[in-house]
């Protein structure tokens, strides 16, 4: 039987031994003869039963304590002992060296993904939970491959090929920062290539068809869910960007008048700029009423001042309501849409529509194009783009046709 707070506070000290009173799932606070009341877990791991300090009470809440109980029970079902995890962080954090893989790892948060103090940071998790037990306190010169690979394994071993992919990758980039701030010689995991299976599935599911395009986009007109996220979708085919980047757009980033969207993409670690058509426009000058006093302009449904961006659920989740499987659309797949349509129907230049999507596009001598190249062009072919959406959902006659040449 699950105890309460006024429990404990009535809960008086025994003169000659310490006592427990029990909560639910393992968790219990010990009453000490001189009155302390700590918050304790006992657990299993590996065959061996163990105790793990959830802290002081009253410093520590009941809420508190078993919050800590829930997250201690999460690690243990993802094979990590929350025991030596919590030694390794305090390691980590006592630690005046500043060549440990965690500390490096999160010097490297801080300044390269933007919404890495968002505790639902998708790269922060996978650190703690993937890698930060096991190399967090190690020197980042002493890892090896086969370290790494270690780690990758046992998320591959979840049945989570893809994960285990998304987490290689990010011990390269924390690898390639730790060169770029002399802590390191080398990245070590190229040396992994091949040695994880190839995720299935690796292009997003997309409609690239215009006639397949239409219901989509006419169903996003008339969606009636949440206004913020019908915003979004609603723009994200008009500026084709990556999801995270449109739901982490800031206001202080768009321009009106000069109709642009100017941003850094930590991805490719470039700046960009996004021409914004009329249709775009419009879309965000009734959205500015709601969340303009915000830093974001897709803002979390959890916090309405603005200060988190939007779930990265939050568009998916429209989608499936909308009735679109996972196997006909994902928002990733409004940037095929508009690099086939853009390309094979309106015919437009291939390294415009490339130098668009953000990816590293290079001129005939093999020098890689600034933000501002073929600006004027990509604002036209934006417009452009923008009209032909419209034609489609008005009804207009589709002709397809592939681009001779």
């Amino acid at each position: 039987m699950a105890i309460s707070d006024t429990t404990i506070k009535a809960a008086k000290p025994l003169q000659d031994k310490p006592y427990k009173l029990s909560d639910e799932k393992g968790l219990y606070i010990l009453i000490n003869p001189n009155g302390s009341k700590y918050f304790r877990l006992k657990y299993r791991f590996a065959g061996k039963e163990k105790t793990l300090a959830l802290g002081v009470y009253p410093e520590t809440t009941l809420k508190q304590a078993r919050e800590k109980r829930d997250t201690a029970r999460k690690q243990i079902a993802d094979g990590i002992d929350p025991g030596e995890n919590k030694k390794a962080v305090k390691e980590s954090r006592e630690t005046s060296a500043t060549n440990s893989f965690e500390i490096i790892a999160r010097e490297w948060g801080t300044k390269k993904v933007n919404t890495w103090d968002d505790k639902n940071n998708r790269s922060k998790r996978m650190l703690e939970r993937d890698i930060f037990p096991w190399l967090g306190t190690k020197p980042i010169t002493d890892i090896l491959p086969i370290d790494i690979l270690n780690c990758v394994r046992r998320v591959e071993d979840r049945g989570t090929i893809e994960t285990a992919h998304r987490v290689l990758q990010i011990c390269g980039q924390v690898f390639r920062y730790a060169v770029q701030t002399s802590r390191v010689d080398r990245d070590i995991t190229p040396d992994l290539r091949g040695a994880l299976p190839v995720a299935k599935g690796g292009h997003f599911a997309s409609l690239t068809e215009p006639k397949e395009a239409t219901p989509l986009l006419r169903a996003i007109d008339i969606y009636t869910g949440s206004f913020v996220v019908k915003s979004a979708l609603q723009l994200a085919p008009l500026v084709f960007v990556r999801p995270s980047e449109l739901r982490q757009a800031e206001w202080a980033h768009i321009n009106v008048d000069t109709r642009e969207w100017r941003y850094f993409v930590t991805k490719t670690e470039t700046d960009h700029i996004v021409p914004l058509s009329t249709q775009a426009i419009d879309i965000l000058t009734k959205l500015q009423p709601l969340t303009g006093n915000g830093r974001f302009v897709f803002p979390s449904a959890r916090t309405p001042n603005g200060s988190r961006p939007m779930s990265d659920m939050a568009m998916l989740a429209a989608l499936r309501r909308m009735g679109f499987t996972k196997d006909e659309m994902s928002v990733h797949g409004f940037r095929a849409m508009a690099r086939t349509i853009l390309d094979e129907v309106l015919g437009f230049r291939v390294d415009f529509i490339e130098h668009q999507l953000a990816h590293a596009v290079k001129d005939a001598n093999g020098r890689a194009y600034n933000r501002t190249s073929h600006l004027p062009e990509r604002h036209k072919m934006m417009q452009s783009w923008s009209d032909y959406l419209d034609t489609l959902k008005n009804g207009a006659q589709v002709i397809e046709f592939k681009k001779i040449g």
